[in-house]
């Protein structure tokens, strides 16, 4: 639960308080003390793994600590400290410079040469640290002076330099799903160290919580707390859905991930863009986002809706909705709320066909009814020994050689040979696809064209 319990430390040491007091804030008070107790990551937590053995070997290994806020990236230098005894000295990339960098492994080094005792030295957003003082870590990690724990949320390889990202140990974090985040706050519910039992939460009321944190377990304990506080002040024992609506000032939306709304919305959402209402795609789409839809459901939506509702009267349409998945993908929620948005607007102003669709439905129809026929001998395989005593190529004309570039020949089998797929509109830059490809079909077929589809 990265960043989730940090507790008070010594003003200007960075060294990591290893208990709490009971005033803290409820994350810092339900900080794991153990791999064990460490919600979600269960890749990292299994037995034999590179952590584990870091951990119990008491190995001195330098970590990297891939993945999205609130999945363990503190919680998990902590423990490295705690059950490795070793000293922990915290660095945050915002506000550290290349001088504090090298104050902390001069000390590290000071400990280790005096006392004997390693140091762990926690380095928080590391990307944000400029080459330079990237560079200042190399030494302690190198001479193995620190044991380099070091966080980030962007992809490493290409915020972290390479020689310190070949001397540690990369581990991806994934972000955690529900379960896990009902985990984390039963486990606040009932531990001492957390409500110990004082309080419960309705159904209703966690499910909110769950939606609210996103997969970020600080999140979801920090809601929590609000929430319990805000009912011990009315004098409740339960923490109900008003309750929790108030305290975290959000209203709950009605929506089941898993049944009638989910399926509702979603198609509520894909009609509207098909539809051009913009006003009404953003509300349902703001639905979805606010009730914690997976946004890579979201926009896989966005991409098959680009080529089955749009296709070529806007060809960018489809080059939108595919930036906007992989910008979901790297960059995550709740900021990629605002690629949805872009790509929501594009999608729903562009001019709309189904003329792909159709195309492709109609060509798999024949093909399934059993129409398929021998591919032309002139456009078959004509490289290997014997193909042209079987006549294979032998009348093939390469299109480069005729006329605009375009022959004409029969490409299709007989069977299907005056098929119609295509059937372009007239609607946005599909018009000017539509007189192209009518002269075209016109040069392929010569005089079969005249005829008309079949």
């Amino acid at each position: 639960m990265e960043g989730l319990f940090d507790a008070p430390s010594t003003p200007g040491s960075g060294v990591l308080a290893a208990n709490t007091h009971s005033s803290a804030p409820l994350a810092v008070r339900m900080r794991p003390r153990t791999l064990d107790e460490l919600v979600g990551q269960a890749q990292l937590r299994a037995a034999g793994s590179p952590l584990r053995r870091l951990i119990e070997g008491d190995q001195s290994m330098s970590l990297l600590l891939w993945g999205p806020p609130g999945t363990g990236k503190t919680t998990i230098a902590s423990i490295v400290s705690q059950q490795t005894d070793r000293r922990f000295v915290e660095v945050s990339a915002v506000s550290a410079g290349v001088k504090e960098v090298r104050a902390a492994i001069d000390g590290a080094r000071s400990e280790l040469v005096g006392t004997g005792r390693e140091t762990v030295l926690f380095v928080d957003e590391v990307h944000r640290f400029s080459k330079a003082q990237q560079d200042a870590l190399l030494p302690g990690v190198e001479n193995r002076w620190v044991t380099l724990v070091a966080a980030t949320t962007e992809n490493p390889f290409f915020s972290v330099i390479s020689p310190l990202l070949s001397r540690s140990l990369l581990l991806r974090l994934q972000s955690l799903d529900d379960d896990d985040i009902r985990e984390v706050l039963d486990q606040a519910l009932t531990d001492e160290r957390g409500l110990a039992g004082r309080l419960s939460v309705d159904q209703d009321a966690l499910d909110h919580l769950v939606r609210l944190a996103g997969g970020d377990a600080r999140r979801s304990l920090t809601y929590l707390e609000a929430a319990a506080g805000a009912a011990i002040s009315r004098g409740l024992d339960v923490v109900d859905l008003a309750t929790t609506e108030t305290a975290v000032d959000q209203a709950a939306v009605r929506y089941d991930r898993q049944g009638d709304q989910h399926y509702d919305v979603t198609s509520a959402f894909i009609k509207s863009v098909r539809g051009s209402d913009v006003d009404a795609a953003l509300h349902y789409l703001a639905r979805m986002m606010e009730a914690g839809e997976d946004p890579r459901f979201i926009a896989r939506r966005l991409v098959i809706l680009a080529s089955e509702d749009i296709g070529l009267a806007d060809p960018t349409a489809l080059t939108t909705a595919v930036a906007v998945a992989q910008a979901v993908a790297l960059i995550g929620m709740p900021e990629a709320r605002l690629n949805l948005a872009q790509a929501t607007i594009a999608l729903a102003v562009a001019p709309k066909s189904n003329a792909v669709i159709t195309a492709i439905n109609e060509a798999s129809a024949d093909v399934r009814a059993g129409k398929i026929g021998p591919v032309p001998a002139h456009l078959r395989d004509a490289h290997y020994a014997g193909a042209k005593k079987l006549g294979h190529g032998s009348t093939y004309t390469y299109s480069h050689d005729a006329p605009y570039g375009i022959a004409e020949q029969q490409y299709a089998p007989d069977v299907v040979a005056d098929a119609t797929y295509y059937r372009p509109t007239t609607l946005g830059a599909e018009g000017a696809i539509k007189e192209r490809w009518e002269r075209i079909r016109r040069l392929i077929r010569g005089s079969r064209a005249a005829q008309g589809p079949r």
